[in-house]
């Protein structure tokens, strides 16, 4: 579709030249005379892009009138590029409204080619933004489908990379197959397990965790399938295991990838057969479960190394749910970070900043635990870095910079530390995205 530009200029010579020039290079233009008029036209008609003067009153040169304009063209067209046109006499004007918002200026009298070399860049980065903004819309709309429908047990993410792997998580729920869920320690495997149940058909069933990794060799048989009395010591009645309490719905066992390899056969053979017997006992007990399993080990690594069964890791792992680091989810840190907080405390600039920078190798455990004991020892309910008490200083956080101060190793660093998401990174360097977009292009950084 052709671009559409709409210039704002008392001069009708200023707007045929711009009009002249954007016709070659099959951009439509419309000319509005006065404020009043293009302000009219902006309601009426879709423009891509508006040029408009400083001064529209004989004798006038304060860009006073210019001011106006822009102020009321971003209050109704928060996205929309303005470029500004302006005589020396409201040069000042027009850069501070630059740092306000607008895309550009340009002197007159202005050069062509400088002209449409601005144009087409922020035509360019107003279609990539209207992309990214339907994209954004959609997968809003399918995260509020996906909270409409299923219950997600209250989980607080902003990420893509959770978006994706709930959406997988409640399609798969709705089955009896069995779940490995895999990734770092801290990450949140539990409440990827707490969701699979939550929207699975044993969801009115029990849901009975254990830690597998937690379990010494003497204490295994019993903790998950039971004991009759005098099977061992201190035992003087008949105990049930975890399998038989969690009979009609699901149980979690974490950290399986620490089973032992008795443990391995024993729990294979209940996958294969349902049924197992109590130890110091004869009866064959027969239970219906659903089991998810979690681990933060490499099991086809363990599987070569001959510490894991192969067979048993088939059997477990119909479907893998994997779970990725808060690194690589760098969008979820600061709702998860308020979540926490609940209420108690406010984080300052550097302190988010310190947040979205540091590496969580303790992942969301770690960011809940920092969480908690920043609210106690921030001052005036505000957390600043020093109250994280992460290994990170003031100096190695990015802070918003002069605009003209970025290079693109700032820009770089920013986009990713801010997990990719630029509207986090323009925050980031204070800017606006509609001028971080032009400094990428500038420095040839793809978006």
């Amino acid at each position: 579709m052709q671009a559409k530009v709409l210039v704002i200029d008392d001069n009708a010579d200023v707007a045929q030249a711009i009009r002249v020039l954007l016709h070659l290079n099959q951009i439509e233009t419309q000319h509005a005379a006065t404020p009043e008029a293009g302000l009219q036209a902006l309601q009426t008609s879709h423009f891509d892009l508006v040029i408009q003067d400083m001064n529209f009153t004989k004798n006038h040169t304060c860009g006073e009138e210019g001011i106006i304009l822009f102020q009321q063209i971003r209050e109704n067209f928060a996205d929309l590029p303005i470029i500004l046109i302006t005589a020396w006499t409201s040069l000042e004007t027009a850069v501070q409204l630059v740092k306000s918002g607008a895309s550009d200026y340009l002197s007159k009298p202005w050069d062509d080619d400088k002209l449409l070399t601005t144009i087409n860049n922020l035509l360019e980065l107003s279609q990539l933004q209207q992309v990214q903004k339907q994209s954004a819309v959609e997968r809003l709309n399918q995260r509020e489908a996906l909270h409409g429908k299923f219950d997600l047990c209250s989980i607080c993410y902003q990420s893509d990379a959770m978006a994706q792997l709930l959406k997988i998580t409640t399609q798969v729920a709705n089955s009896d197959v069995s779940v490995l869920v895999t990734g770092p320690n801290g990450a949140g495997k539990e409440k990827i397990a707490e969701i699979l149940q939550a929207n699975s058909p044993y969801k009115n069933g029990p849901f009975v965790k254990v830690n597998v990794g937690a379990l010494t060799p003497e204490l295994m048989a019993a903790e998950l399938f039971g004991a009759e009395a005098g099977a061992y010591t201190g035992i003087n009645e008949r105990r049930k295991g975890r399998f038989e309490l969690a009979d009609g719905g699901t149980l979690f066992l974490d950290e399986i990838g620490n089973l032992t390899m008795d443990g391995q056969i024993k729990l294979l053979r209940v996958l294969e057969t349902g049924e197992f017997q109590r130890l110091g006992g004869n009866e064959d007990i027969k239970v219906n479960v659903r089991i998810i399993s979690a681990t933060n080990s490499d099991l086809p690594a363990a599987i070569t190394q001959g510490t894991f069964r192969e067979d048993l890791y088939y059997r477990l792992n119909v479907i893998e749910l994997n779970l990725p680091p808060l690194q690589q989810r760098k969008s979820d840190i600061l709702p998860l970070a308020k979540r926490f907080l609940e209420d108690k405390a406010q984080l300052s600039a550097d302190a988010q900043a310190a947040l979205k920078q540091y590496a969580w190798p303790g992942n969301v455990r770690e960011l809940k635990n920092v969480m908690r004991r920043a609210a106690l020892l921030c001052q005036d309910k505000v957390i600043q870095i020093s109250d994280l008490g992460l290994d990170i200083k003031l100096e190695d956080v990015i802070q918003p910079r002069q605009d003209d101060e970025l290079n693109a190793d700032d820009i770089r660093r920013a986009i990713e530390e801010s997990g990719g998401v630029i509207a986090d990174a323009a925050r980031l360097l204070g800017l606006g995205r509609s001028a971080l977009y032009r400094r990428m292009k500038k420095f040839g950084i793809d978006a």
